[in-house]
């Protein structure tokens, strides 16, 4: 069977039977895979805790019929310890990869890859609040998905903004000319928030109030659950009270 090797973020993890588990992962260079670690949930196992979810690690995997097969794992990102010692980072980094799990496939995607890596990486180290680090995840993610939301001009009719009403449907803020009747409005604060979220501004994103915060977040959420199928069961745990 071919042999090859790939730097991985752990996305989830199934038990197989007694000692195995199925791990899936999103590669740098080799997409969505869905792979075996033979062994992993005994005691003894050597390289186990590095392919718990949130872990970044460099595997080396055997290809199978229809599922690959682990044979080493180094960790490269130790993140998953960090994460899970607060709730509100936990909640966040389960949206993230969530997210991450629905917007690739088999094909190979390096930005998502370093998006994502780039994203537990900060919410391990508490750069951020971590609602805010999730948001503008999934602000970038959707984007390389190709939904990048419009937070100025018109997202129907080009029209230079700024704009206040906001459809989901429709890409982001519209013109007054084509908004819908009932469109919600949103103020300049929130939607200068979320264009720094999505832009990487973190300047202006962590001086945002707490209201502001939460009714950007309320956008992303609505635009996340609209772009993605079933949407994400982990959002309704996001715990949005932390304002570091």
């Amino acid at each position: 069977m071919p042999l090859y090797r790939d730097e991985a973020v752990v996305l989830r993890t199934h038990k197989l039977g007694e000692a195995d588990r199925i791990v899936t992962m999103l590669t740098r260079e080799h997409g969505k895979v869905r792979a075996v670690a033979k062994g992993v949930r005994r005691t003894a196992s050597k390289f186990g805790a590095r392919l718990e979810p949130f872990m970044v690690a460099d595997v080396q995997l055997y290809e199978g019929r229809s599922l690959d097969i682990i044979t080493q794992a180094e960790s490269v990102g130790s993140y998953g310890a960090d994460i899970t010692t607060d709730y509100g980072s936990y909640t966040a980094a389960s949206a993230m990869v969530e997210a991450a799990d629905k917007l690739t496939e088999a094909e190979a995607s390096l930005q998502q890859y370093l998006l994502l890596v780039g994203a537990l990486r900060s919410l391990a180290r508490r750069e951020h609040g971590a609602s805010l680090t999730l948001d503008s995840y999934l602000l970038r993610a959707l984007s390389i998905a190709g939904w990048a939301p419009s937070f100025n001009d018109c997202s129907v009719t080009g029209a230079p903004g700024p704009h206040s009403a906001f459809v989901v449907q429709l890409g982001g803020v519209v013109a007054d000319a084509v908004a819908p009747p009932g469109a919600p409005r949103l103020d300049s604060n929130t939607l200068l928030l979320l264009s720094s979220l999505l832009t990487g501004d973190w300047a202006a994103a962590d001086d945002a109030d707490e209201r502001t915060r939460s009714q950007a977040s309320g956008v992303v959420a609505a635009y996340t659950q609209f772009h993605l199928d079933r949407g994400l069961r982990s959002l309704e745990h996001v715990d949005r009270r932390t304002t570091a």
